[in-house]
């Protein structure tokens, strides 16, 4: 009897972990403290917005010129709700995997599940809320970071995650089309958020949010556009070595670079959270050019990235980038996919799962991880909260030395990770670099 009690319990266990398993987000028993979820329930929408005469550059058939298009963008809104005593906060996301441009990776509609309520209504009760915007990789989608989206709008930020159109698994096209449109999007998105969010507003969002005080998330080329928009102009190596591309109309891409009268850093941005930005390890950025890139950075990468570098990628970012408060968290020994959801079950091939995993880190962890620096980075520098401590910490986490008392209170000597269990802070490693340094 006592063996099927303890049966039956380890099969209710599992079935619970199994269930709970698939909801990424969740925390781990080992995950740190900042990465539990927020205070408030969490509302979730789909828009779509037009961004009106833009440059059409893959159907450019020169170096300067092309026609103009109407270009749409489906956007996910995250954001403090207001969940009815009634309603469960439990919702289903439509993504896809393959790749529309790959024949032998064709394109399979899937669904995975999130802690959030479709079309609640807005927790207007500590307005206006500083915004974030999320910008995916190259291809991806909107839905590839939920696991953060949705914890960062449990904490009293309203969240906004791009479907950069020519750059998703269903739409993926030339890459110029992600060159040129990755800072624009996000500009657009930003000018749009403030419109929705004047008092005067028909939007669900009048008065819920700060455009004045953004925040970004980019990854991969998500983070090669977010740093441009908050700074970091393009360098004069951008247009010769993007050549060996092949290009049609590389010409174009100039309205993104440093020195240009058409650039400027994006004077909302407050802060930007970048996982593995690619670019760097292109040369499309120099000092000079990050010269104006003045806002606190917290770079994400693993140390060995074989897509957008380490050593010559986010490092060389975090070092050149000078005029920046900046910090740099290493992931030892992982590649490139140090933001993502966690590989869908129904990732059955190779490409598909590697599109997602990480050969060495468990993603869920990795989750948890990031879930916690950018509270504590986003906390800091968008809202004032208390929680530099969770930056200033010991350069290798393994160096720490965990010394707590019996009742757990953490005595004189203690520099462990702060808010990681004992034994948990393993393979990270953190800089900071003030301004100036």
């Amino acid at each position: 009897m006592k063996t099927l009690i303890v049966l039956g319990f380890f099969l209710m266990v599992s079935s619970v972990f199994a269930q709970d398993s698939v909801i990424f987000g969740d925390m781990r028993p080992d995950a740190p403290a900042l990465a539990a979820r927020g205070d408030y329930g969490v509302g979730v929408r789909t828009m779509t917005l037009t961004h009106s005469d833009q440059v059409d550059i893959l159907k450019a058939t020169d170096s300067t010129t092309a026609p103009r298009y109407d270009r749409p963008l489906t956007i996910e809104v995250w954001y403090p709700a207001v969940i009815p005593a009634d309603a469960t906060p439990l919702v289903t996301y439509q993504e896809t995997l393959g790749r529309v441009d790959v024949p032998s990776s064709p394109l399979i509609p899937f669904t995975f599940s999130g802690r959030a309520l479709h079309d609640a209504d807005i927790d207007l009760s500590a307005a206006p809320y500083p915004l974030i915007v999320v910008s995916h990789g190259f291809p991806g989608s909107r839905f590839m970071m939920t696991y953060l989206t949705e914890n960062l709008a449990s904490k009293g930020y309203v969240v906004v995650s791009i479907d950069h159109t020519e750059s998703t698994f269903s739409d993926v096209a030339g890459f110029a089309s992600t060159l040129l449109n990755r800072p624009l999007d996000i500009r657009f998105v930003i000018d749009q958020m403030a419109e929705m969010s004047a008092k005067d507003s028909k939007s669900f969002l009048a008065g819920a949010l700060d455009a004045n005080n953004t925040g970004l998330v980019g990854y991969s080329m998500g983070g090669y556009g977010a740093l441009n928009v908050a700074g970091g102009g393009y360098g004069a190596a951008y247009i010769p070595t993007l050549t060996q591309f092949g290009l049609a109309g590389v010409n174009l891409l100039e309205v993104n670079l440093a020195g240009n009268a058409a650039y400027s850093p994006d004077k909302r941005v407050k802060a930007v959270y970048t996982f593995a930005p690619w670019g760097m390890n292109f040369d499309l950025w120099d000092k000079d050019s990050l010269a104006t890139l003045t806002v606190p950075v917290f770079f994400v990468a693993g140390s060995q990235d074989d897509v957008a570098g380490y050593e010559k990628g986010a490092r060389r970012l975090f070092d050149l980038a000078t005029n920046s408060d900046r910090y740099l968290l290493t992931f030892d020994d992982a590649r490139h996919n140090v933001a993502p959801n966690p590989p869908p079950p129904d990732a059955k091939t190779y490409d598909d799962y590697m599109r997602y995993a990480d050969s060495v880190w468990d993603s869920e962890r990795m989750n948890n991880i990031n879930q916690h620096f950018a509270t504590a980075f986003f906390g800091e520098y968008l809202k004032a909260e208390d929680t530099a401590a969770y930056l200033d910490l010991i350069e290798v986490a393994a160096d720490g030395v965990y010394s707590a008392e019996a009742d757990g209170s953490l005595k004189a000597d203690h520099t462990y990770w702060l808010g990681f269990q004992n034994r948990s802070a393993v393979g990270l490693r953190l800089e900071h670099h003030a301004s100036g340094e």
